[in-house]
């Protein structure tokens, strides 16, 4: 059965949820399969494990968390959770989410349930709908970064599925009793009647969604490689956002030998006061739930639409439906990223740390306690807790008598500081990969930490430890972690094998370009180190990495490669 029948016959994202949910068997049918990712659910099996009859399956739930903030006690809810229902870790996503991995099939409900105790929200985190809305972690406290997260947040309830199936299937108490549902669906007062979504209608969008936004010349969050992208402006010494820059059509997935699917960034569609963003995104939405491809799903993304349509029809169309016209997009400050990493003092005199986590794996790792140490800082100062579009976190609302302690805490459980973090460590990023996800096909999180270890005794020896640049892995061409705008993308081909681009920069404003194909794994160091070689030896005054490969070109880096000045 074809995806869009199956949500078309879904009953609201209910399909046999609550049947199979019940049957003592470790999985679920492929249809039921489809729908669990609206409610923030994957079905995973261990892949280390060989055989499709030895499958050990477990599934993977993510929290959707507008911005990535969360409340301490929140964090600690997820924490708990991890021991009792997960593996043993947390993963911080590269959309500001949390992903509790190894839950198994009887023990989702009381997961599921537990979550949304705290008032943590799984729906829609995975799905053909709008997915988590990113924003700037960086915890201020300043009115227009307040003002841009109540966007974030604003967007994420407007855009969110309205079924009442996800509290009826989950949330249901131990005397049968029904959950207040966090989105009431004002027409369905008994829960009972199936629901057309106001927004996303019978069959949802034709393919997952996803809108981040910037604070005016940070762009952490990568917002050009999403579907719609906003940039948040305001006059200088004013303290109100006036509007939005609004960007659409980006995209990182594509396929492997398939010449009709490929990453592209957002293209600027317009400016628009900040009263009417939530209906501009949402009239963006519609346009792709109408005109989006539902044959091909590998076609579906809105990028493929506007790259067809081109975007002053796009946005013809847009305005259609908005029923008034866009500005032209308006000047900005350069887009530039920050990290956030380290501390920084906030407005009200207190101040907030990022810590780096590497991949996102919140881990106890022999003496290097990463979860430990957390739940341990959480714990004793009740920070605020928000996740980075890096998979970071940053901690807030501590003194600044506090922050020696947290000093002493992070050092008592060795955990790496920005000081002690190579730049090529510290900007790299890398997908679960395997063993959990069934789209991998090479390593990911548990290879790149080697390459790394390789990458920065290569810098250090070419004199490059400085050098700002980033290195990202995935284990799919799919390019959750962001490949496609690095100044370093290694994205897995096959098991063992890995495809090199290069010509990204950290801004993320630039697509890479493919150097070399089917690179074994263990060769990968030494092109790697033969690329830095030639970069030393031919770049210009001040040039970084990226825009250096961007300005030679990945041919004549391959010429110079098999030259003989090269060794």
């Amino acid at each position: 059965m074809s995806v869009e029948t199956i949500k078309a016959e879904s009953k609201g994202l209910r399909g046999a949820i609550p049947i199979e949910l019940r049957e003592p068997t470790p999985s679920f049918s492929d249809d039921v399969w489809q729908i669990l990712k609206f409610h923030g659910i994957y079905q995973q099996h261990d892949r280390d494990v060989r055989g499709r009859n030895n499958r050990v399956y477990s599934f993977m739930v993510r929290s959707k968390l507008p911005g990535g903030r969360l409340t301490a006690q929140q964090y600690l809810v997820q924490d708990a959770l991890a021991d009792e229902f997960g593996q043993g870790d947390l993963r911080f996503t590269t959309r500001q989410g949390i992903q509790l991995h190894g839950v198994i099939k009887g023990e989702l409900q009381t997961t599921m349930r537990s979550l949304n105790n705290a008032l943590i929200s799984t729906l829609g985190a995975c799905g053909d709908v709008e997915r988590n809305v990113m924003f700037c972690p960086a915890p201020y406290g300043d009115p227009i970064r307040a003002q841009l997260q109540a966007t974030a947040e604003a967007l994420a309830q407007h855009l969110a599925p309205r079924t009442t199936a996800y509290h009826q299937i989950w949330l249901e108490d131990e005397d049968g009793k029904k959950i207040l549902q966090a989105f009431p669906n004002e027409n369905n007062e008994n829960g009972e009647e199936e629901v057309i979504e106001p927004i996303y209608g019978k069959t949802y969008l034709p393919r997952k969604f996803k809108t981040a936004i910037a604070y005016p010349g940070d762009n952490c969050t990568d917002i050009l490689t999403n579907d719609v992208g906003l940039v948040g402006l305001f006059d200088e010494g004013s303290d109100h956002v006036h509007g939005f820059n609004v960007f659409a059509g980006g995209g990182l997935g594509t396929t492997h030998n398939n010449a009709d699917t490929f990453p592209l960034l957002a293209k600027p569609l317009g400016y628009i006061t900040a009263d009417k963003i939530v209906d501009v995104v949402e009239k963006i939405i519609l346009v792709q739930r109408d005109f989006g491809d539902r044959e091909d799903r590998k076609h579906a993304r809105m990028k493929y639409l506007i790259n067809d349509w081109g975007i002053e029809r796009f946005r013809a169309k847009v305005e259609e439906y908005l029923g008034y016209a866009l500005e032209d997009v308006r000047d900005m400050p350069e887009l530039k990223a920050e990290d956030h990493l380290g501390w920084h003092q906030q407005v009200d005199g207190n101040w907030f740390y990022g810590i780096y986590i590497e991949n996102g794996r919140v881990i106890d790792n022999g003496d290097n306690r990463v979860r430990s140490g957390l739940r341990a800082l959480v714990q004793r100062y009740q920070p605020s807790v928000t996740i980075s579009g890096q998979q970071n976190v940053l901690l807030g609302g501590f003194t600044t008598e506090q922050k020696q302690e947290v000093e002493q805490v992070l050092a008592s459980f060795v955990i790496l500081t920005v000081e002690n973090l190579s730049m090529a460590r510290r900007h790299s990023m890398a997908c679960p990969a395997m063993p959990s996800c069934g789209l991998a096909v090479a390593e990911a999180e548990r290879f790149l930490p080697d390459v790394i270890g390789q990458l920065e005794q290569d810098v250090a020896e070419l004199g490059l430890a400085s050098e700002e640049f980033t290195v990202r892995m995935t284990g799919c061409p799919n390019g959750c972690a962001r490949p496609y705008v690095a100044d370093i993308g290694l994205v897995g081909r096959t098991l063992g094998k890995y495809n090199i681009y290069l010509g990204g920069n950290p801004e993320g404003t630039r697509l890479n370009t493919l150097y070399d194909e089917l690179i074994p794994a263990e060769k990968l160091p030494g092109v790697l180190r033969q690329v830095l070689q030639i970069y030393v030896q031919t770049r210009q005054d001040g040039e970084r990495i990226g825009d250096w490969a961007s300005r030679v070109g990945v041919e004549s880096i391959h010429e110079l490669s098999t030259s003989s000045a090269i060794a």
